[in-house]
């Protein structure tokens, strides 16, 4: 085998004055490759070698050839794809209607992965294969993975989850010739084991109980028996939704969005002493403590700024869930942090894309940014081991069995 490919590197060598004569030379070569892939398939197909008289009146025999140019990445290369009488001959080397290999494929996917636009994509495989890729075909190609975005998001999960996250990022998409504000809702899980996991995306236009009640059914059909604890950001009608299929779920609303949102009330010469006089509340050793200096907060800034005080005591159930725990458990989750991460890894690879054609074209892209930002999880969070130790203490006779398990 070496001794042959040795004798055939040296004939090539002999032919050969530059880089684009290897490339020819290989280009040829490749094509006469599968040209005899393609007649040693229809010979086992036939049971017997071309011209072979054990095939009269075998009941099938050849019958000439369909030229078929296929996509490579040695370029276009043009073919003749062998026929049979009885019309059942299935090549696999090029499958029947299949005009751009798998590699090709794969590479096209990989860079719609990273964000390439259509048209990047189509510069690159003209420049590097001399192959012209429409945007018709890049579509196609990646809709090949939507039957993967539907099995993952509704593969099983574990039975508990010790904490959730759950938090909305918007893209722009198109919707009967107009482009509409899309949210993704994203809600992201801790498990038994520290790992991050994104446990579903759902794309809606309007957050509403009825909308999260779904979100939270479908966790449950997919295994989920448990949530001890979700950390949300100001969803609508969340509470509702979970507290229905999750009675038992304490809930934290994010401190730092609840600031945020706080701020836009607050004129510029004024916000950093509200900012200081907040942290004595959020930055309280106990709740006891909270509410004193949430009190002493009311009687400085309540005449001034009545509606920062009522969103403050209309949420505070929601605010001071943290303060029932170690600070170990407190730093993870008064705050969506966590998710928003993940979500500035999706914005670098979607901030190419103005809008997007369809609800399915969001899909495919947020699929795949995912798979690629998952890969990277491969450490628990920080500081996990005193974390579920001290949820152990806290929820024991609810995740103890997903410790055992």
């Amino acid at each position: 085998m070496q001794n042959a490919k040795s004798k055939l590197v040296s004939e090539l060598a002999k032919e050969c004055k530059s880089m684009d004569d290897v490339h020819n030379m290989l280009k040829d070569l490749f094509k006469d490759t599968i040209q005899e892939i393609l007649e040693a398939e229809m010979e086992s197909h036939l049971g017997y070698d071309k011209h072979d008289p054990a095939g009269n009146n075998s009941g099938n025999s050849r019958n000439g050839y369909n030229r078929k140019t296929v996509k490579t990445k040695m370029g276009k290369t043009e073919v003749q794809v062998p026929r049979d009488r009885n019309g059942n001959f299935d090549p696999q080397i090029i499958k029947k209607y299949e005009t751009t290999s798998n590699e090709l494929e794969e590479q096209i996917i990989a860079m719609y992965a990273k964000g390439m636009s259509t048209r990047d994509i189509e510069d690159h495989m003209r420049d590097i294969y001399g192959i012209e890729v429409s945007a018709t075909m890049v579509s196609k190609v990646t809709d090949k993975i939507m039957p993967l975005v539907a099995e993952w998001q509704a593969r099983p999960l574990d039975k508990v989850y010790p904490i959730v996250f759950l938090d909305a990022i918007h893209f722009k998409v198109r919707k009967e010739n107009r482009i509409v504000n899309k949210a993704a809702y994203s809600v992201l899980g801790v498990n038994i084991a520290g790992q991050k996991e994104v446990l579903g995306i759902w794309i809606g236009e309007h957050e509403s109980a009825s909308f999260w009640l779904g979100v939270c059914n479908d966790l449950r059909n997919r295994g989920v028996e448990d949530i001890l604890i979700a950390c949300k950001d100001g969803l609508s009608g969340f509470s509702e939704a979970i507290n229905t299929v999750f009675p038992n779920t304490r809930i934290q609303l994010c401190v730092i969005h609840q600031i945020r949102n706080t701020m836009k009330y607050v004129s510029y010469k004024e916000q950093r002493q509200v900012l200081a006089d907040l942290k004595t509340v959020y930055q309280a050793l106990t709740l006891e403590e909270a509410e004193y200096a949430f009190e002493e907060f009311k009687e400085k800034w309540g005449k001034r700024h009545p509606i920062i005080i009522r969103s403050w005591e209309n949420n505070w159930l929601e605010l001071t869930t943290y303060f029932e725990y170690p600070y170990e458990l407190r730093k993870m989750i008064y705050t969506t942090n966590i998710i928003e991460g993940y979500h500035r890894q999706l914005r670098k690879v979607t901030k190419t894309k103005t809008a997007y054609p369809t609800d399915d074209a969001l899909r495919k892209i947020i699929y795949l940014a995912t798979v690629g930002i998952a890969k990277k999880w491969t450490m628990p969070v920080r500081d996990w081991r005193s974390c579920v130790s001290q949820l152990a203490i806290y929820f024991g006779d609810r995740i103890e069995p997903a410790l055992l398990a």
